[in-house]
């Protein structure tokens, strides 16, 4: 018992004074309760929505207020001709467009049934599934105070109105069409960070990094010898993802693979200079590891890859934002399914290099201070 209490004292120890081992065993499970609980949910309402408003009819109203009441739809820009809401679709800055099209009231005065077109941007099916569910019992319920005298017996056929819902970019709601190109982020994301991290400090454990310095060479030349291999391993990855998703998975590829290519790049180089700046941090190869899987984490549910982005609370989606992973997301889905130029994903490319700089800075100031 005395060696046994021994062997427990010594473990204790070395647990306090291993402080980042410590933090992590305690942060992880800290962290996926948060995210797991508040964070992630899979109803997202409150959808972002752009409608166009040909007709001012009384009917036209009650459609929009039903609308806006449902839960599912924020009604956040107006806009006045079909193209600038096709325009907002590729950007990603609204979720839906909703058409009433103009004599919608007189049409369904006579009761010919007047359509309503819905647009929506199905990238993510998870996310517009249960709107656009909704939608059809939303609408023919607001309109249930309008079918009486001549107009009742609408409501015993098919409904007042023809619903009309595009599910663009994504009509069959086939998921690998969302998951493999959001895949490429993932995958380089957490081997980037990983790889660097543990490549550097293993130099460091070897002693082998102080070999290095020795020799006629900079540091910042050792710095990006040892970083540019990793970015041709980045592209490797990213080819054989191209790959599998063009001949295993049929995903669509509508936009330029040369674009792809350059976000790519920096999508690299930011995950590359986090890799740097967790070496400097960490004391040995375990550390490194822990410091990626806390990284890799929050990027992963936060990102919209798995989870919808705008189902997410404000918080999280602020956390969210700064990510390099959920902008890159955005981008790899905007240029395969949707055929983005760059004037659609410049907003998702310049937080991506904010980021890639600010992580550079920092992993350059504290590379220095470990050599020195």
């Amino acid at each position: 018992m005395a060696r046994f209490r021994a062997m427990l004292a010594k473990e204790f120890i070395q647990m306090r004074r291993d402080r980042l081992t410590f933090a992590m065993m305690i942060g992880i499970p800290l962290l996926q309760l948060i995210l797991f609980g508040y964070a992630i949910n899979a109803d997202p309402k409150h959808l972002p929505a752009a409608i166009l408003v040909a007709d001012q009819g009384p009917e036209g109203r009650t459609l929009f207020s039903a609308l806006q009441n449902s839960g599912y739809y924020d009604l956040v820009r107006r806009v006045q001709s079909e193209a600038e809401g096709r325009d907002l679709l590729a950007r990603g800055k609204v979720q839906f467009v909703i058409n009433i099209p103009e004599n919608f009231s007189r049409d369904f005065i006579r009761g010919d049934r007047p359509a309503l077109l819905v647009e929506a941007d199905a990238t993510d099916p998870g996310t517009t599934g249960n709107a656009i569910g909704s939608l059809s019992t939303a609408l023919n319920t607001a309109l249930q105070n309008d079918l009486k005298g001549p107009l009742e017996s609408l409501a015993a056929n098919d409904g007042p109105i023809d619903l009309r819902v595009h599910a663009l970019y994504n009509p069959e709601a086939i998921t690998h069409y969302n998951i493999v190109p959001g895949l490429m982020g993932v995958v380089l994301t957490l081997t980037m960070i990983l790889v660097t991290g543990l490549a550097i400090t293993r130099e460091r454990e070897r002693g082998t990094m102080e070999n290095l310095l020795s020799m006629p060479t900079r540091p910042i030349e050792v710095l990006v010898g040892k970083l540019v291999p990793y970015i041709l391993v980045g592209y490797v990855q990213v080819t054989l993802i191209l790959l599998a998703a063009r001949f295993l998975f049929n995903v669509p590829m509508f936009g330029s693979l040369l674009l792809l290519l350059l976000a790519a790049a920096l999508f690299i180089v930011a995950n590359l200079a986090v890799g740097i700046t967790f070496s400097t941090i960490a004391q040995n190869q375990l550390q490194a590891m822990q410091m990626t899987f806390f990284f890799f984490l929050p990027s992963l549910l936060l990102s919209g890859f798995a989870f919808p982005f705008r189902g997410m609370p404000h918080w999280a989606q602020a956390i969210g934002e700064v990510l390099p992973l959920t902008h890159f997301v955005r981008v790899v889905r905007g240029i395969l399914l949707k055929g983005n130029g760059i004037g659609n994903i410049a907003p998702e490319l310049w937080p991506i290099a904010l980021f890639a700089a600010v992580a550079m800075f920092i992993a350059m100031k504290r590379y220095r201070q470990t050599l020195d």
